[in-house]
């Protein structure tokens, strides 16, 4: 099919099907898509200026692309075959604070949150250099204010009043190193944190970044239960980095417009407790056993892939950012009263035997409504044979985290 290149001006409003895909406004640039008619919106943070024609490519997946075109009302006509933007959108109010704000994680992920139309304030806290970092990111013309929080005195006031909490902060993953490796420096810094929490902000969403998330989680759900705030529904290990991968590789390798592609991980973050459920893929496809252990093993060591790639300079900071940013907006629609919100993530968990476990739940305005049980029936024996290999050392995790938390003091 032949095409041609059209411009748009960003706060234009392209359709797609003779429905509106809406993009902010902004009269800075113009963006060229090359696309006779048809554009498919695919900003999963709602404000990103990008959209294309039957992308291989979707920012935050299909559901977050309805949930452009559900937060916005819009109202288009046409004049001379162009779109015509005739209502603005509709605006929101969440606040939300990046704990590790300065880091190769934290600096990325605070400029796609500020992206998102659903945010009225980022508040970014670290130990230092956080200053420079929201000058920079207040430069950028979206509605969100930014806001610059430095060291322990002034991590109270960069909790008061957030909806969400995110915490990528700790160090990072080098090259020979597991996430294991990490757990003396980061449990400590994820247990301080998660006390400031829960002292300032005990109702917000807590998405825990910081690895090795299966031990980080369990240690935070239990410094909350000592404060006596711990809500299970509230708390969140942030995983869904393996499922953008699993997206990411299955769509290549089976050639598949990867806006349509869906693959559900379960179990854990780390190693071989990441179980990509490839029987479960959306659209159906088949795999050859060869092909769904290559896949497999890939998925399991994406992240060694990129510390051995970045040849000591650092770990995956961008695509974490990224499925970080998925998971924001996927809570705030939620909160925001989104009823059809999805998501792979690590939370306490009744599914299988171990008390916390990855898997697809539905979000709601209080944090998790349903962990969907559907995705375990019906495996491979692969995949059976996979989950069963994958408990003892996301067990192991699980406790190395929980005699952490109850072997320190928590802060009164």
């Amino acid at each position: 099919m032949a095409t041609s290149a059209a411009t748009l001006s960003v706060g234009t409003t392209p359709t797609c099907n003779s429905k509106p895909c809406m993009l902010p406004k902004s009269n800075l640039f113009n963006l060229r898509f090359n696309s006779p008619n048809y554009f498919q919106c695919f900003s999963g943070l709602k404000a990103a200026a990008s959209v294309s024609c039957e992308s291989e490519s979707s920012f935050l997946g299909r559901e977050s692309s309805i949930a452009l075109r559900d937060s916005f009302t819009t109202c288009v006509t046409r004049k001379n075959h162009e779109p015509v933007l005739c209502q603005q959108p509709q605006a929101s109010s969440f606040k939300v604070a990046i704990l590790g704000a300065a880091g190769g994680i934290g600096q990325p992920l605070a400029l796609l949150i500020k992206m998102s139309p659903l945010v009225s304030a980022v508040h970014l806290y670290d130990v230092a250099d956080v200053k420079g970092i929201a000058a920079d990111l207040s430069h950028c013309n979206t509605p969100s204010q930014v806001l610059d929080f430095t060291g322990p005195a002034e991590l109270p006031n960069a909790l008061k009043g957030v909806d969400v909490v995110v915490i990528p902060a700790g160090v990072p993953r080098k090259p020979g190193m597991t996430r294991d490796d990490l757990f003396n420096v980061n449990a400590g810094i994820v247990k301080s944190l998660i006390e400031a929490v829960a002292d300032n902000c005990p109702e917000a969403f807590i998405h825990i970044i910081s690895n090795p998330v299966n031990s980080t989680v369990p240690i935070a759900a239990e410094v909350l239960k000592k404060k006596g705030v711990y809500d299970p529904k509230k708390l969140f290990g942030v995983t869904t980095l393996d499922v953008v991968r699993a997206n990411t590789f299955v769509a290549q390798k089976k050639n598949l417009r990867l806006i349509d592609v869906d693959v559900p991980v379960v179990g854990g973050h780390a190693g071989i407790t990441i179980l990509p459920l490839l029987s479960k893929t959306k659209p159906s496809v088949s795999f050859t056993d060869s092909e769904v252990q290559e896949l497999t093993m890939r998925i399991q060591n994406a992240g060694t892939e990129v510390v051995e790639a970045k040849a000591g300079t650092g770990s995956a900071t961008l695509s974490m950012a990224y499925a970080a940013a998925r998971f924001v907006e996927s809570s705030l629609r939620a909160i925001d009263g989104d009823a059809d919100v999805y998501e792979c993530c690590y939370v306490q968990s009744e599914l299988t035997e171990l008390p916390f476990f990855a898997s697809r739940v539905k979000i709601g305005r209080k944090g998790v409504e349903a962990v969907i049980s559907s995705d375990l029936r019906g495996l491979t024996e692969y995949e059976s044979e996979a989950l069963e290999a994958l408990k003892p050392e996301l067990k192991a995790s699980i406790e190395k985290g929980v005699a952490f938390a109850n072997k320190q003091p928590v802060a009164a």
